[in-house]
């Protein structure tokens, strides 16, 4: 079955009652979203009218698979980096799909991005933008720029590496759209370079080639990540502490390349890693993988005024600091793509006292994009007063409480 036709056998043809186009105040950001399959949600068509919406309600009612929606507006899997097939619900027939009317510049772009119930296919996600099939989910780069904060990355500072090699990538991908595929790609020909290797296989012309592309790609994704590092140095030392209720986070980056310095000449960077791989070939076949590359960076945090690892921190402070890190990436994103993010945040106000809580939104609302929230307390979020839309979310239902 196909995203098309499980749209039309839940609510006939988009030409009928409610497909009509929901529009924001001006700006851009997302005016509706349906859901069909997803999660917990048989069907569901929800028109946004404010910046700030909030979805409120207990513990497994559905919160975070509406932010989950919204985060596969954008390339990836998601804010839960989950399976496709996990998405659809589970008494449904295991295809999904997502509706959105996106308005930028004026316009009203409608986006259906899904998976498809094909047998004996892996379940592939599929993205159209006005009934225009999109080469690849990198194209919703050009209409949104979608940043997310959940429980479960608490624990970045002191969790693995791979976690904030993938929020760093996540922070680089909002304001350099193909990174992503340069990721990829690496991770490709890396596979194949130690597929070769550990078969013992080591045809000098077909190494030297793949190791050519890993050198490329791997340079360019390090001087990615180093320039958004760098930029947000910069960024973190404009915020203004007079009004800043989150620490400024310091921020180095190891590469995971052996040299110290990306400055020079890209080509000639890319030079020295190549002849590098070639000449760790039996260490890398050795030790079953390849130890020099981007797939070994870190991110390293302190909490900058007090120059103290951020693992070291408080619970407290590095929730803070984390805050502040995602918020000056947000303004970051907004000066260097022109498209203010659209925010996803996962019961972000449970451990902010009360006059963060106050300054969260302050600071948000200076963004200009849209935020989604969630919380089991509607209460938390009474700092917002008439900026916000309360929607009550209830076993896979919703309902506007206030607009």
């Amino acid at each position: 079955m196909t995203i098309e036709e499980d749209q039309a056998e839940k609510t006939g043809s988009m030409s009928g009652e409610g497909a009509g186009r929901a529009t924001l105040p001006p700006a851009n950001g997302i005016a509706s979203l349906r859901l069909f399959d997803f999660r917990n949600y048989a069907a569901l068509d929800l028109a946004f009218d404010k910046r700030f919406v909030v979805f409120a309600g207990a513990n497994g009612a559905g919160k975070t698979n509406l932010l989950e929606a919204i985060s596969l507006l954008s390339p990836g899997r998601g804010l839960r980096r989950a399976a496709y097939g996990d998405m659809a619900r589970k008494d449904g027939a295991g295809a999904f799909s997502i509706r959105a009317d996106i308005e930028k510049d004026g316009d009203v772009l409608r986006v259906l991005t899904g998976v498809r119930n094909e047998p004996g296919s892996a379940a592939a996600r599929t993205v159209k933008i006005d009934q225009t099939q999109a080469r690849s989910a990198d194209e919703l780069l050009d209409l949104l720029r979608i940043v997310w904060l959940t429980p479960a990355m608490d624990g970045l500072f002191t969790g693995p590496a791979g976690d904030r090699r993938r929020f760093l990538d996540r922070m680089v991908l909002a304001i350099d759209p193909v990174h992503g595929r340069r990721a990829v790609d690496f991770e490709r020909a890396m596979r194949s370079r130690n597929k070769l290797l550990s078969e013992d296989r080591l045809d000098d012309r077909w190494l030297t080639g793949i190791e050519a592309q890993m050198a490329e790609l791997g340079v360019a994704m390090a001087i990615a990540r180093e320039n958004l590092v760098a930029h947000l140095k910069t960024s973190g030392a404009a915020f203004d502490r007079a009004k800043a209720a989150f620490p400024q986070a310091g921020l180095d980056l190891q590469s995971g390349l052996a040299d110290p310095d990306l400055s020079g000449p890209a080509v000639e960077t890319e030079d020295r890693y190549r002849e590098r791989l070639a000449r760790e070939r039996y260490r890398d076949r050795a030790a079953g993988r390849t130890l020099e590359g981007p797939h070994r960076a870190d991110l390293l945090v302190t909490h900058w005024e007090k120059a103290m690892p951020a693992g070291l921190s408080s619970t407290g402070e590095q929730k803070a600091l984390l805050v502040g890190l995602v918020l000056a990436h947000a303004r970051l994103t907004a000066h260097l793509s022109g498209l203010a993010p659209i925010l996803c945040l996962d019961e972000i106000a449970a451990h902010l006292d009360q006059s963060r809580r106050a300054s969260l939104f302050d600071l948000i609302g200076e963004l200009g994009g849209q935020a989604f929230m969630t919380g089991t307390d509607a209460s938390l979020f009474d700092a917002l007063g008439q900026r916000a839309q309360m929607v009550a979310v209830s076993e896979g239902a919703v309902q506007t409480l206030s607009s």
